[in-house]
Parts: structure tokens; sequence; C-alpha cells
């Protein structure tokens, strides 16, 4: 079974994506702030990762840099989902490296079309 880790401060936004994508038979992990986030991707190894940006302690700009600077976790897939939906804020999630860039509020349905497509390769 493949594993996602859900990374959001807020808990309705936590629990509307992983209702989502337990839906469709994905394992999802909860991080509540980057530095959490990091520490879970290091002992689990998720398959794909949804981050949101304005978090506490780190955000998610800088988790996404380091996931994508690690050379064992550089091929894992990230998703920014978050409230920035300006083109600047697009552009600067994906110049991270982030693999996709979804503005809330998030359509499940999109979210779940996109996280398929990324899981597949």
């Amino acid at each position: 079974m493949q594993t996602v880790l859900v990374v959001d401060d807020s808990i309705t936004q936590r629990q509307l994506i992983s209702n989502a994508l337990e839906e469709i038979g994905l394992t999802v992990l909860i991080a509540t702030d980057g530095i959490e986030a990091l520490e879970q991707i290091e002992s689990t190894q998720p398959d794909i990762v949804i981050l949101d940006i304005v978090m506490p302690r780190m955000n998610g700009y800088e988790v996404c840099r380091t996931i994508k600077s690690n050379p064992r976790t550089q091929n894992v897939p990230v998703v920014i989902c978050s409230s920035k939906s300006e083109e600047f804020d697009r552009y600067w999630g994906m110049k991270q490296g982030a693999d996709a860039y979804l503005a809330k509020p998030v359509q499940p349905r999109d979210l779940l079309i996109l996280v398929k497509q990324l899981l597949e390769g």
C-alpha cells in the first residue's frame, strides 16, 4: 500500500485531504509543521508528500527544498497545497522543487487525479 504524508497546520485541511486519500486506498501519515514533516519523511519514507506553505517552525518552501536536496528523498513527489494562490507563489514553489502546486480550497477530485498521476510516475 502506498503512503502519503499530509503536512498542514490546519486540522480541517488535514482531515479533508486525508479523507479523500484514504477513500482511494492510500495510507495517510500526518505532520503539523515542517520540522515534524522532515522527521516523518526520514523515519517512514512516504511515496508522496502533500505540503502546505504557511506553517509554524519551518515553512513549506524550506521543507520542499530540504526534501529535494537530499539524495535519499529527492525522488519523492511533492505537491504544494496552499492558500497562497498568486502566480509568483506557484512559480516559487516549483522553483523549490515541487512537482505540482494546487491552490486552496482544493477540489478533492483534482487532488486525487494529481496524486494518482504522480504515484504512477
